[in-house]
Protein backbone atom coordinates (compact mmCIF):
# COMPACT_ATOMS: atom_id res chain seq x y z
CA UNK A 1 0.00 0.00 0.00
CA UNK A 2 1.19 3.53 -0.94
CA UNK A 3 0.39 6.03 1.76
CA UNK A 4 0.51 9.66 0.87
CA UNK A 5 2.60 12.23 3.32
CA UNK A 6 0.24 15.23 4.50
CA UNK A 7 0.84 18.25 2.18
CA UNK A 8 3.77 20.16 3.28
CA UNK A 9 3.32 23.66 3.39
CA UNK A 10 2.96 26.48 2.01
CA UNK A 11 1.02 24.11 -0.43
CA UNK A 12 -1.57 23.08 2.04
CA UNK A 13 -2.86 26.72 2.98
CA UNK A 14 -2.55 29.06 0.00
CA UNK A 15 -5.50 30.49 -1.17
CA UNK A 16 -7.11 29.11 -4.24
CA UNK A 17 -6.38 32.04 -6.64
CA UNK A 18 -3.06 31.62 -5.66
CA UNK A 19 -3.07 27.81 -6.23
CA UNK A 20 -4.66 28.05 -9.48
CA UNK A 21 -2.48 30.47 -10.85
CA UNK A 22 1.14 29.11 -9.76
CA UNK A 23 -0.22 25.97 -11.66
CA UNK A 24 -0.99 27.97 -14.98
CA UNK A 25 2.73 29.21 -14.07
CA UNK A 26 4.19 26.16 -13.66
CA UNK A 27 2.53 24.11 -16.27
CA UNK A 28 3.66 26.84 -19.01
CA UNK A 29 7.53 26.71 -17.47
CA UNK A 30 7.42 22.88 -18.05
CA UNK A 31 6.11 23.16 -21.22
CA UNK A 32 6.43 20.16 -23.57
CA UNK A 33 8.23 17.71 -21.02
CA UNK A 34 4.91 17.89 -19.43
CA UNK A 35 1.27 16.32 -20.05
CA UNK A 36 -1.92 15.88 -17.82
CA UNK A 37 -4.09 13.44 -17.95
CA UNK A 38 -7.40 14.12 -16.66
CA UNK A 39 -10.24 11.70 -16.04
CA UNK A 40 -13.70 12.08 -16.83
CA UNK A 41 -14.72 11.82 -13.03
CA UNK A 42 -12.42 14.43 -12.05
CA UNK A 43 -13.75 18.20 -10.47
CA UNK A 44 -13.22 20.83 -13.14
CA UNK A 45 -10.83 22.85 -11.25
CA UNK A 46 -8.49 19.83 -12.11
CA UNK A 47 -10.10 19.33 -15.76
CA UNK A 48 -9.12 22.40 -16.57
CA UNK A 49 -5.61 22.15 -16.70
CA UNK A 50 -5.62 18.25 -18.12
CA UNK A 51 -4.24 17.97 -22.08
CA UNK A 52 -5.81 15.32 -22.68
CA UNK A 53 -9.65 14.27 -20.47
CA UNK A 54 -10.74 10.23 -21.18
CA UNK A 55 -11.85 7.40 -19.55
CA UNK A 56 -8.41 5.42 -17.79
CA UNK A 57 -7.04 3.34 -20.68
CA UNK A 58 -7.52 5.97 -23.27
CA UNK A 59 -5.61 8.44 -20.98
CA UNK A 60 -2.80 5.44 -20.56
CA UNK A 61 -2.62 5.47 -24.68
CA UNK A 62 -2.26 9.12 -24.89
CA UNK A 63 0.27 9.43 -22.11
CA UNK A 64 2.34 7.15 -24.50
CA UNK A 65 2.17 8.57 -27.46
CA UNK A 66 3.39 12.24 -25.76
CA UNK A 67 7.03 11.26 -27.34
CA UNK A 68 7.86 14.94 -26.08
CA UNK A 69 6.73 14.25 -22.67
CA UNK A 70 8.89 13.47 -19.96
CA UNK A 71 6.56 13.49 -16.97
CA UNK A 72 3.12 12.53 -17.18
CA UNK A 73 1.35 13.20 -14.37
CA UNK A 74 -1.93 10.90 -14.31
CA UNK A 75 -4.89 13.13 -12.64
CA UNK A 76 -6.68 9.80 -11.93
CA UNK A 77 -6.71 7.01 -8.63
CA UNK A 78 -3.61 4.59 -8.64
CA UNK A 79 -4.79 1.53 -11.07
CA UNK A 80 -4.74 4.17 -14.03
CA UNK A 81 -1.54 5.87 -12.91
CA UNK A 82 0.07 1.74 -13.42
CA UNK A 83 -1.28 1.53 -16.62
CA UNK A 84 0.35 4.39 -17.89
CA UNK A 85 3.55 3.54 -16.51
CA UNK A 86 2.80 0.11 -18.10
CA UNK A 87 2.20 1.80 -21.74
CA UNK A 88 4.68 4.37 -21.04
CA UNK A 89 7.82 5.41 -23.56
CA UNK A 90 11.27 4.14 -21.49
CA UNK A 91 11.90 8.19 -20.92
CA UNK A 92 8.65 8.83 -19.48
CA UNK A 93 7.78 9.31 -15.66
CA UNK A 94 4.33 8.46 -14.22
CA UNK A 95 3.01 10.93 -11.08
CA UNK A 96 0.27 10.55 -9.29
CA UNK A 97 -0.37 13.74 -7.62
CA UNK A 98 -2.01 12.21 -4.11
CA UNK A 99 -0.69 8.35 -3.42
CA UNK A 100 -4.10 8.03 -1.34
CA UNK A 101 -5.92 7.91 -4.92
CA UNK A 102 -7.07 4.32 -4.49
CA UNK A 103 -10.27 2.37 -5.95
CA UNK A 104 -12.02 0.29 -3.91
CA UNK A 105 -13.26 -2.03 -6.42
CA UNK A 106 -9.63 -2.56 -7.76
CA UNK A 107 -8.66 -3.26 -3.90
CA UNK A 108 -11.68 -5.88 -3.93
CA UNK A 109 -9.22 -8.10 -5.44
CA UNK A 110 -5.72 -9.10 -4.44
CA UNK A 111 -3.15 -11.25 -6.13
CA UNK A 112 -3.01 -13.60 -3.37
CA UNK A 113 -6.73 -13.80 -3.70
CA UNK A 114 -7.00 -14.64 -7.36
CA UNK A 115 -4.58 -16.84 -7.08
CA UNK A 116 -6.13 -18.89 -4.46
CA UNK A 117 -9.21 -18.88 -6.87
CA UNK A 118 -7.46 -20.23 -10.09
CA UNK A 119 -6.04 -23.36 -7.87
CA UNK A 120 -9.38 -24.35 -6.99
CA UNK A 121 -10.81 -23.78 -10.43
CA UNK A 122 -8.09 -25.72 -11.46
CA UNK A 123 -9.01 -28.62 -9.23
CA UNK A 124 -12.53 -28.40 -9.86
CA UNK A 125 -13.03 -27.67 -13.79
CA UNK A 126 -8.89 -28.03 -14.74
CA UNK A 127 -8.56 -26.31 -18.16
CA UNK A 128 -12.01 -25.28 -18.48
CA UNK A 129 -11.89 -21.08 -17.30
CA UNK A 130 -10.09 -18.66 -18.68
CA UNK A 131 -9.54 -15.38 -17.06
CA UNK A 132 -10.52 -11.49 -17.54
CA UNK A 133 -10.00 -9.11 -15.70
CA UNK A 134 -11.74 -5.72 -16.11
CA UNK A 135 -9.33 -2.57 -16.92
CA UNK A 136 -10.41 -1.18 -13.12
CA UNK A 137 -7.82 -3.69 -11.34
CA UNK A 138 -4.30 -3.31 -9.90
CA UNK A 139 -0.73 -4.22 -12.36
CA UNK A 140 -0.84 -7.33 -10.29
CA UNK A 141 -4.21 -8.95 -11.36
CA UNK A 142 -3.59 -7.56 -15.11
CA UNK A 143 -0.39 -9.47 -14.88
CA UNK A 144 -2.34 -12.97 -13.17
CA UNK A 145 -4.48 -12.59 -16.30
CA UNK A 146 -2.39 -12.10 -18.61
CA UNK A 147 0.42 -15.35 -17.57
CA UNK A 148 -3.23 -17.31 -17.57
CA UNK A 149 -3.51 -16.60 -20.75
CA UNK A 150 -6.80 -14.51 -20.42
CA UNK A 151 -7.51 -10.51 -21.03
CA UNK A 152 -8.07 -6.64 -20.13
CA UNK A 153 -11.23 -5.56 -20.60
CA UNK A 154 -13.34 -2.53 -20.87
CA UNK A 155 -16.98 -1.33 -20.27
CA UNK A 156 -16.71 -0.46 -23.72
CA UNK A 157 -15.10 -4.08 -25.48
CA UNK A 158 -16.78 -6.48 -22.32
CA UNK A 159 -19.38 -8.01 -24.86
CA UNK A 160 -16.45 -8.66 -27.31
CA UNK A 161 -14.05 -9.70 -24.86
CA UNK A 162 -16.70 -12.05 -23.44
CA UNK A 163 -17.50 -13.34 -27.19
CA UNK A 164 -13.16 -13.88 -27.68
CA UNK A 165 -13.09 -15.23 -24.18
CA UNK A 166 -15.95 -18.35 -24.81
CA UNK A 167 -14.22 -19.24 -27.85
CA UNK A 168 -10.99 -20.34 -25.80
CA UNK A 169 -12.67 -21.58 -23.05
CA UNK A 170 -16.06 -23.38 -21.26
CA UNK A 171 -15.98 -20.52 -18.84
CA UNK A 172 -15.00 -17.29 -17.77
CA UNK A 173 -13.39 -15.93 -14.59
CA UNK A 174 -14.62 -11.97 -14.53
CA UNK A 175 -12.64 -9.98 -12.21
CA UNK A 176 -13.31 -7.45 -10.13
CA UNK A 177 -16.89 -5.91 -10.87
CA UNK A 178 -19.99 -8.44 -10.65
CA UNK A 179 -22.25 -6.32 -11.95
CA UNK A 180 -20.41 -5.38 -15.58
CA UNK A 181 -19.82 -8.95 -15.85
CA UNK A 182 -23.51 -9.98 -14.86
CA UNK A 183 -25.46 -7.08 -17.07
CA UNK A 184 -22.69 -8.05 -19.88
CA UNK A 185 -23.30 -11.75 -19.94
CA UNK A 186 -27.27 -11.29 -19.12
CA UNK A 187 -27.43 -8.88 -22.68
CA UNK A 188 -25.80 -12.01 -24.27
CA UNK A 189 -28.42 -14.31 -23.48
CA UNK A 190 -27.08 -15.76 -20.76
CA UNK A 191 -29.06 -17.30 -17.76
CA UNK A 192 -28.55 -15.67 -14.34
CA UNK A 193 -28.94 -19.24 -13.10
CA UNK A 194 -25.72 -20.12 -15.48
CA UNK A 195 -23.51 -17.30 -12.94
CA UNK A 196 -21.77 -17.84 -9.82
CA UNK A 197 -20.84 -15.30 -7.42
CA UNK A 198 -17.01 -15.56 -6.22
CA UNK A 199 -16.93 -14.06 -3.22
CA UNK A 200 -12.72 -14.34 -2.10
CA UNK A 201 -13.76 -13.86 1.90
CA UNK A 202 -15.45 -17.26 1.58
CA UNK A 203 -13.69 -20.88 1.44
CA UNK A 204 -14.37 -21.73 -2.00
CA UNK A 205 -15.60 -18.67 -2.83
CA UNK A 206 -18.50 -19.26 -0.59
CA UNK A 207 -19.78 -21.86 -3.90
CA UNK A 208 -20.51 -25.85 -3.87
CA UNK A 209 -18.51 -27.99 -6.39
CA UNK A 210 -21.02 -28.36 -8.39
CA UNK A 211 -21.82 -24.45 -8.68
CA UNK A 212 -18.19 -23.75 -9.97
CA UNK A 213 -18.42 -26.55 -12.30
CA UNK A 214 -21.70 -25.49 -13.40
CA UNK A 215 -21.30 -22.22 -13.81
CA UNK A 216 -20.22 -20.38 -16.91
CA UNK A 217 -19.31 -17.35 -15.61
CA UNK A 218 -17.73 -17.04 -12.42
CA UNK A 219 -18.25 -13.13 -10.72
CA UNK A 220 -15.45 -12.06 -8.32
CA UNK A 221 -17.64 -10.26 -5.63
CA UNK A 222 -16.82 -6.69 -5.94
CA UNK A 223 -18.35 -3.64 -6.94
CA UNK A 224 -17.85 0.17 -7.64
CA UNK A 225 -18.57 2.36 -5.19
CA UNK A 226 -20.29 4.97 -7.03
CA UNK A 227 -22.61 3.03 -9.41
CA UNK A 228 -23.61 0.79 -6.47
CA UNK A 229 -25.50 3.79 -4.83
CA UNK A 230 -27.81 3.58 -7.59
CA UNK A 231 -30.74 1.67 -7.22
CA UNK A 232 -34.23 0.04 -8.87
CA UNK A 233 -35.88 2.30 -6.50
CA UNK A 234 -34.85 5.32 -8.31
CA UNK A 235 -35.94 4.85 -11.95
CA UNK A 236 -39.78 4.85 -11.07
CA UNK A 237 -39.01 8.50 -9.09
CA UNK A 238 -36.93 9.66 -11.59
CA UNK A 239 -39.41 9.15 -14.35
CA UNK A 240 -42.29 10.44 -11.74
CA UNK A 241 -40.46 13.58 -11.27
CA UNK A 242 -39.34 14.09 -14.99
CA UNK A 243 -42.10 12.87 -17.68
CA UNK A 244 -40.56 11.63 -20.86
CA UNK A 245 -36.69 11.42 -19.07
CA UNK A 246 -34.38 8.90 -20.64
CA UNK A 247 -32.74 6.57 -18.32
CA UNK A 248 -29.17 6.02 -18.97
CA UNK A 249 -26.59 4.21 -16.63
CA UNK A 250 -23.00 2.82 -16.63
CA UNK A 251 -22.86 -1.01 -16.71
CA UNK A 252 -21.11 -1.06 -13.25
CA UNK A 253 -24.79 -0.30 -11.98
CA UNK A 254 -26.71 -3.40 -10.80
CA UNK A 255 -28.38 -5.30 -12.79
CA UNK A 256 -31.97 -4.62 -11.35
CA UNK A 257 -30.91 -1.19 -11.92
CA UNK A 258 -29.98 -1.98 -15.68
CA UNK A 259 -33.12 -4.04 -16.27
CA UNK A 260 -35.31 -0.24 -15.84
CA UNK A 261 -32.85 1.84 -17.64
CA UNK A 262 -33.49 3.26 -21.21
CA UNK A 263 -29.56 2.86 -22.57
CA UNK A 264 -26.70 1.01 -20.40
CA UNK A 265 -23.19 1.53 -21.85
CA UNK A 266 -19.76 2.60 -20.98
CA UNK A 267 -18.90 6.48 -20.09
CA UNK A 268 -18.11 6.93 -23.50
CA UNK A 269 -21.43 5.47 -24.81
CA UNK A 270 -23.40 7.85 -21.98
CA UNK A 271 -20.72 10.75 -23.52
CA UNK A 272 -21.33 10.26 -27.02
CA UNK A 273 -25.30 9.21 -26.50
CA UNK A 274 -26.46 12.65 -24.68
CA UNK A 275 -24.12 14.32 -27.52
CA UNK A 276 -26.26 13.52 -29.93
CA UNK A 277 -29.59 13.78 -28.60
CA UNK A 278 -32.14 16.24 -29.38
CA UNK A 279 -32.84 19.61 -28.23
CA UNK A 280 -35.26 19.71 -25.38
CA UNK A 281 -34.83 15.79 -24.44
CA UNK A 282 -34.48 15.07 -20.94
CA UNK A 283 -31.84 12.48 -19.37
CA UNK A 284 -31.07 10.99 -15.80
CA UNK A 285 -27.53 9.58 -15.67
CA UNK A 286 -26.56 7.11 -13.11
CA UNK A 287 -23.02 7.73 -12.78
CA UNK A 288 -20.26 9.68 -10.99
CA UNK A 289 -21.25 12.96 -10.49
CA UNK A 290 -18.77 15.46 -11.75
CA UNK A 291 -19.32 13.53 -15.31
CA UNK A 292 -23.06 14.23 -14.70
CA UNK A 293 -22.85 17.63 -13.61
CA UNK A 294 -20.05 18.20 -16.88
CA UNK A 295 -22.82 16.99 -19.15
CA UNK A 296 -25.33 19.58 -18.20
CA UNK A 297 -23.00 22.08 -18.59
CA UNK A 298 -21.98 21.21 -21.84
CA UNK A 299 -25.09 20.80 -23.22
CA UNK A 300 -27.75 23.52 -22.07
CA UNK A 301 -30.01 22.53 -24.36
CA UNK A 302 -31.02 19.72 -22.58
CA UNK A 303 -31.94 18.35 -18.93
CA UNK A 304 -29.28 16.05 -17.15
CA UNK A 305 -29.72 15.18 -14.03
CA UNK A 306 -28.42 12.50 -11.61
CA UNK A 307 -30.13 9.75 -11.42
CA UNK A 308 -29.92 9.08 -7.97
CA UNK A 309 -30.21 12.82 -7.46
CA UNK A 310 -27.89 12.77 -4.55
CA UNK A 311 -24.18 13.52 -4.66
CA UNK A 312 -22.59 10.12 -6.29
CA UNK A 313 -19.07 11.17 -5.95
CA UNK A 314 -15.94 9.11 -6.60
CA UNK A 315 -14.54 9.94 -3.04
CA UNK A 316 -10.69 9.23 -3.94
CA UNK A 317 -10.91 10.23 -6.94
CA UNK A 318 -11.60 13.92 -5.30
CA UNK A 319 -8.07 13.86 -3.63
CA UNK A 320 -6.75 14.88 -6.43
CA UNK A 321 -7.11 18.36 -5.98
CA UNK A 322 -5.27 21.48 -7.10
CA UNK A 323 -3.21 21.89 -3.90
CA UNK A 324 -1.54 18.81 -4.80
CA UNK A 325 -1.07 19.11 -8.18
CA UNK A 326 0.75 22.44 -7.80
CA UNK A 327 2.67 20.76 -5.35
CA UNK A 328 4.00 17.84 -8.18
CA UNK A 329 4.57 20.55 -10.44
CA UNK A 330 6.38 22.70 -8.54
CA UNK A 331 8.62 19.68 -7.49
CA UNK A 332 9.23 19.43 -11.05
CA UNK A 333 10.42 22.85 -11.58
CA UNK A 334 12.72 21.93 -8.83
CA UNK A 335 13.60 18.96 -10.78
CA UNK A 336 12.00 16.52 -8.15
CA UNK A 337 10.03 13.86 -9.07
CA UNK A 338 7.30 13.28 -5.93
CA UNK A 339 4.90 10.35 -5.92
CA UNK A 340 6.29 8.56 -9.03
CA UNK A 341 4.44 5.45 -9.58
CA UNK A 342 6.29 1.86 -10.58
CA UNK A 343 5.41 -1.33 -12.11
CA UNK A 344 8.46 -3.89 -11.69
CA UNK A 345 9.53 -5.61 -15.08
CA UNK A 346 7.69 -9.23 -14.79
CA UNK A 347 4.51 -7.41 -13.78
CA UNK A 348 4.82 -5.00 -16.65
CA UNK A 349 5.77 -7.86 -18.65
CA UNK A 350 2.39 -10.05 -18.06
CA UNK A 351 -0.07 -7.16 -17.39
CA UNK A 352 0.81 -5.74 -20.76
CA UNK A 353 0.34 -9.11 -22.47
CA UNK A 354 -2.80 -8.85 -21.35
CA UNK A 355 -3.60 -5.42 -22.53
CA UNK A 356 -2.32 -6.61 -25.62
CA UNK A 357 -4.51 -9.51 -26.05
CA UNK A 358 -7.47 -6.86 -25.51
CA UNK A 359 -5.84 -4.48 -28.75
CA UNK A 360 -5.86 -7.75 -30.48
CA UNK A 361 -9.78 -8.52 -29.95
CA UNK A 362 -11.46 -7.71 -33.19
CA UNK A 363 -13.87 -4.78 -33.83
CA UNK A 364 -14.16 -1.94 -30.99
CA UNK A 365 -16.80 -3.56 -28.80
CA UNK A 366 -20.33 -2.57 -28.09
CA UNK A 367 -22.08 -1.00 -24.89
CA UNK A 368 -24.29 -3.64 -22.86
CA UNK A 369 -27.83 -3.65 -25.01
CA UNK A 370 -30.72 -1.65 -23.96
CA UNK A 371 -32.87 -4.36 -25.38
CA UNK A 372 -32.54 -7.59 -22.95
CA UNK A 373 -33.52 -10.97 -23.11
CA UNK A 374 -36.27 -11.46 -21.01
CA UNK A 375 -35.26 -11.46 -17.19
CA UNK A 376 -34.74 -15.38 -15.42
CA UNK A 377 -34.62 -16.04 -12.30
CA UNK A 378 -33.22 -13.57 -9.64
CA UNK A 379 -30.24 -11.45 -9.61
CA UNK A 380 -27.29 -13.23 -7.57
Amino acid sequence: MLHQQPLPEPWASLPESETLHRIRAAKAALGKKLFILGHHYQMDEIIQFADARGDSYRLSQVGSQQTDARFIVFCGVHFMAESADILAQPHQQVILPDLAAGCSMADMATFDQSEDCWATLQDLAPGKTIPLTYMNSSAAIKAFVGKNGGSVTTSSNCRTAFEWAWKQKDKILFIPDEHLGRNTAFGMGVPLSRMAVWNPALPNGGLTDRQIRDAKILLWKGCCSVHQKFGPADVPKVRAALPGVNVIVHPECKWEVCQLADHVGSTDYIIKTIAAAPAGSKWAVGTEIHLTNRLAHEHPDKTVVSLAGIQCLCSTMFRIDPPHLLWVLENLLEGRVVNRITVDADTKKWAKAALDRMLALPGSGSPVAAKRPEPVGAAD
